[in-house]
């Protein structure tokens, strides 16, 4: 058996290095707009925090919800993020996005100079997840609405490409 092991090893060869590579504009935005998990990190004096959000990607801006808490204080008064999304098959298969921005609450005031940003943010929202902010809503307590202006977005990708026999 250890013969044929080392035959094999012989034909094949060694595998291939990963390739790496940078992501082009519209494939950065392409993976953010198919995923809807992603991280956001931010940071209160010397203290970085990183937390998963739920999210929807359209036109150059992030857009989600949250309940009030200590991350919702901090970005209040410290509102420049990073957010990253990643799509991963493998140590040497994977795709990440990394975006830098301005996050911002969405006020609630429907009749104030951000209401049709709100109502945009609950579209979307909602198509995500219909029953957002109805009597089956399962998180009914992520009762504030954000979204992230993205002024950086950059993204890369590993691919394995192992040598095969001929």
């Amino acid at each position: 058996m250890a013969s044929a092991n080392k035959e094999q090893a012989r034909t094949t060869g060694p595998s291939s290095p990963p390739v790496f590579r940078q992501l082009a504009h519209h494939e950065a935005e392409a993976l953010l707009e198919r995923n809807h998990v992603g991280r956001l990190a931010f940071t209160l004096h010397d203290s970085v925090d990183i937390e998963p959000i739920s999210y929807v990607y359209t036109h150059g801006w992030l857009y989600g919800r949250t309940s009030h808490g200590t991350k919702l204080a901090i970005l209040t008064h410290h509102h420049w993020v990073a957010f990253e999304v990643d799509e991963v098959a493998g140590q040497f298969d994977w795709r990440s996005v990394v975006i830098k921005g301005e996050f911002e609450i969405i006020p609630a005031d429907l009749s104030g100079p951000d209401a049709l940003a709100y109502i945009k943010a609950l579209e979307l929202l909602r198509q995500l997840a219909p029953d957002t902010w109805t009597e089956h809503d399962r998180v009914a307590f992520r009762n504030v609405l954000f979204r992230i202006h993205i002024n950086e977005i950059s993204g890369r990708e590993a691919t394995s490409t192992p040598s095969r026999p001929v």
